[in-house]
């Protein structure tokens, strides 16, 4: 309890303000890759689902063109295929930490369209503030089905502990390290029970 509602949010500041510190570099690299590239607007924004089913504009890299009347493989190009592919598309969502709307781990944030079709068990995830990573994340991502990963997303809310959230930190870096094909352009939307 003290963990879920303190100690999880100051290690989240802390190390939200350092990796800003070590990598603000790395943010600039990939804004100017923008610029180079001629993609513009670099930023994505979309609401989604947070806290206490209260909405907030998620910060994304932008990975796809904004030609919205292709399909979404059309709207692909280079840049934003390497950023999704190492995820480092996700890295503007530190502005979202900071400003107390999301944690580096807890259930992915979903897009407020979804709330009306999710059941009330599966709105407790609602309960703790999203992550850029999450118990999900880590067991099956794209691969499992919706169910599945609400019945992770309530494990995780269940058992909020520093040790759990080390292990996701662990099992998220060797996801990474291990450079799977990106399949979130495969995954279908959430259409309720």
């Amino acid at each position: 309890m003290i963990y879920s509602h303190y100690v999880k949010r100051i290690l989240d500041i802390f190390l939200a303000v350092t990796f800003v510190i070590l990598f603000f570099w790395v943010i600039l690299i990939i804004m100017l890759a923008y610029l180079v590239a001629n993609q513009k607007p670099v930023f994505f924004f979309q609401t989604r689902i947070g806290k206490n089913d209260k909405p907030f504009i998620l910060w994304k890299f932008r990975t796809l063109s904004v030609l919205h009347s292709q399909s979404l493989q059309d709207r692909r190009f280079l840049l934003g295929d390497f950023l999704r592919a190492t995820n480092l598309d996700e890295l503007p969502q530190i502005w979202n930490i900071l400003m107390g709307e999301m944690s580096f781990i807890g259930p992915r944030p979903l897009p407020v369209e979804y709330l009306p079709l999710m059941s009330e068990a599966q709105k407790s995830r609602h309960q703790t503030l999203p992550g850029i990573t999450g118990w999900a994340q880590v067991n099956g991502r794209h691969e499992i089905s919706w169910e599945r990963k609400f019945e992770l997303d309530q494990f995780y809310i269940e058992n909020i502990s520093f040790v759990l959230d080390v292990k996701i930190v662990i099992k998220t870096m060797m996801f990474l390290l291990s450079f799977k094909k990106d399949k979130s352009l495969l995954e279908g939307k959430f259409k309720g029970n």
